[in-house]
């Protein structure tokens, strides 16, 4: 059975940096993304940041330039490196990866920032 394990929220000051994991367990196959999502309260899932198998990636314009995701092919497992993060980033953090078959959500991890 594949389970998604997330780790490395937290409470952190404006500006502070945070880095988000993600691993995959279990028998996967054929991953063709990794991606993380977020959803503050009140709001829509919105993706954030994606991963391909081959490396490309994509960024949400709100995060382009201070998240940074990357991937262990080895290891099944995604980062999201968040730096000079602002009270807007608050909410759960979710990965998501996505094979040919189906895909596979994490169960969340909340981010919060202060101001």
């Amino acid at each position: 059975q594949v389970q998604l394990v997330e780790s490395g929220g937290g409470l952190v000051q404006a500006g502070g940096s945070l880095r988000l994991s993600c691993a995959a367990t279990g028998s996967i196959f054929n991953i063709l993304r990794m991606d993380w999502y977020r959803q503050a309260p009140g709001k829509q899932r919105e993706l954030v940041a994606a991963i391909t198998s081959g490396g490309n990636t994509n960024y949400a314009d709100s995060v382009k330039g201070r998240f940074t995701i990357s991937r262990d092919n080895a290891k099944n497992t995604v980062y999201l490196q968040m730096n000079s993060l602002k009270p807007e980033d608050t909410a759960v953090y979710y990965c998501r990866v996505v094979t040919y078959e189906t895909n596979y959500w994490g169960q969340g991890t909340q981010v919060t920032v202060s101001s």
